[in-house]
């Protein structure tokens, strides 16, 4: 059957609260139904598609799903934030305990999302710990947060943003054509699931708006994403599995991942993997995808606490323009830590929250323009990057508008480094036709490193 929300009493006027109607309309459906929302601005509370099988949600040209910004609306859930399980605020859109669900169309799911914005910045910068109510709340239910693992959305204040669609314990899920904007925090989310599919979509963020990855997919396996543009204010398709300790005992990979046909514009980084890297991240395939004018391309990023296997990831036919720095493997990555052993240029016992890197293939990939450097490639001493592979690459280095060396990546506890060639510390890597044009040493060549040539 099809239905429309304006059967179950919605009105398409920014002003009208379509909260109820959504609620009765998306608790009517049964399997094989489908719920339409024609053109028009849907103003709704935070949504969820709870134990369902075999529905629909599409949304046509013109309507957009406009979700509130009033936080009181938005319940504590337990869910997982930057690579923690804990309580968290609820998804404006949660797909949950579900199968076989789709949701199509060309119009747009709206998070409204500038207020949270201000405040994410102005908390991470005058506020320490909670203080609102709804932070106290989560708090509570979140005993120890201060010492749980953290990226840098502001864990301290248990400023918990909400993603604007997360795909919870689901599965068979498809999500194609639509537009996701202005997310409060992580954009699309699927968390522990499997068999998804994202298609075509177009995911906009400010480029100012903190944390507003684009694709997070997070302890999830088999999924295909083909055809997405995506220009955010974060990383653009990013691969996690979680953090530290916790990450370790949840035990869930993310695998079996394809990534091809996209565009990132803007991002922090293009195809990221990490830095929530605790549950393993293995047989990734990103191919034939253009990130234009993001920092970095190709990244990888996580660091000693962080843990993990990391293994069996391939990058090819890939274009990028106009980045800070084309391809980074970095194990420094510096946000949320302030234990100076986790930036050590020593060598420091193995332990179960040390990440490693292996067996990942870097080819036919072209980068122009890079401000910054033509690469970083940084191992850690007790774990190097193994069998590492380049080849028929080329990473030119802009002539004109360089940046600082060090914006190459986001690390602590280096040294700095004069030259931008491709940099190599604790690496084990093989080369194949690789030219770096526009600077004379393709190669700054650290401690630790072995490079050989097929």
């Amino acid at each position: 059957m099809q239905y429309h929300m304006e059967s179950f009493g919605g009105v398409g006027q920014a002003t009208h609260d379509n909260s109820t109607s959504f609620a009765l309309a998306l608790t009517a459906l049964q399997s094989g139904d489908t719920l339409i929302v024609n053109e028009g601005i849907w103003r709704t509370g935070p949504l969820a598609i709870l134990n369902k099988s075999n529905i629909t949600l599409h949304l046509e040209k013109g309507a957009r799903i406009l979700f509130t910004d009033d936080e009181d609306l938005y319940e504590p859930v337990y869910s997982r934030w930057e690579g923690v399980n804990c309580h968290c605020l609820q998804s404006c859109l949660s797909i949950v305990n579900s199968s076989h669900i789709r949701i199509s169309g060309e119009g747009t799911l709206d998070g409204n999302g500038t207020s949270w914005w201000a405040a994410s910045l102005h908390k991470r910068e005058f506020q320490k710990g909670p203080v609102s109510p709804k932070e106290h709340q989560l708090a509570q239910l979140n005993p120890g947060y201060e010492k749980h693992s953290g990226g840098g959305g502001g864990r301290l204040s248990q400023y918990l943003r909400p993603p604007l669609l997360q795909i919870y314990k689901s599965y068979h899920v498809s999500v194609e054509g639509i537009t996701l904007a202005n997310s409060p925090f992580w954009t699309l989310h699927p968390l522990y699931s499997r068999n998804l599919t994202f298609k075509d979509l177009v995911i906009i963020n400010p480029k100012d708006a903190p944390n507003t990855d684009g694709i997070d997919v997070d302890s999830c396996q088999d999924v295909h994403i083909i055809g997405c543009t995506i220009d955010v204010g974060d990383d653009g398709i990013a691969l996690k599995s979680g953090s530290g300790e916790d990450g370790i005992r949840t035990n869930i990979p993310t695998n079996n991942v394809r990534i091809e046909h996209c565009t990132v514009k803007n991002a922090h980084g293009g195809a990221v993997v990490g830095s929530e890297t605790a549950g393993g991240i293995s047989d990734v395939r990103v191919s034939d995808c253009l990130f234009d004018g993001t920092d970095r391309g190709i990244r990888i990023k996580t660091r000693r606490g962080r843990g993990g296997k990391i293994t069996n990831l391939n990058f090819s036919h890939i274009r990028m323009k106009d980045n800070l720095c084309p391809l980074t493997l970095n194990m420094y990555y510096r946000c949320g830590s302030e234990n100076d052993e986790d930036f050590s240029l020593e060598k420091v016992p193995l332990t179960p929250t040390t990440p490693s890197l292996s067996d990942i293939t870097i080819r036919n990939c072209v980068a122009t323009g890079s401000r910054s450097s033509a690469g970083f490639i940084v191992g850690l001493p007790e774990e190097p990057i193994t069998n590492l592979k380049i080849q028929n690459c080329s990473f030119g280095v802009a002539a004109t508008n360089l940046e600082p060396i060090e914006d190459s990546e986001m690390t602590q506890g280096l040294p700095q480094v004069l030259e931008r060639g491709i940099r190599l510390r604790n690496v084990h890597l093989t080369v194949e036709d690789l030219v770096v044009p526009g600077i004379g040493n393709p190669m700054v060549v650290e401690e630790g490193v072995k490079v050989s040539e097929l």
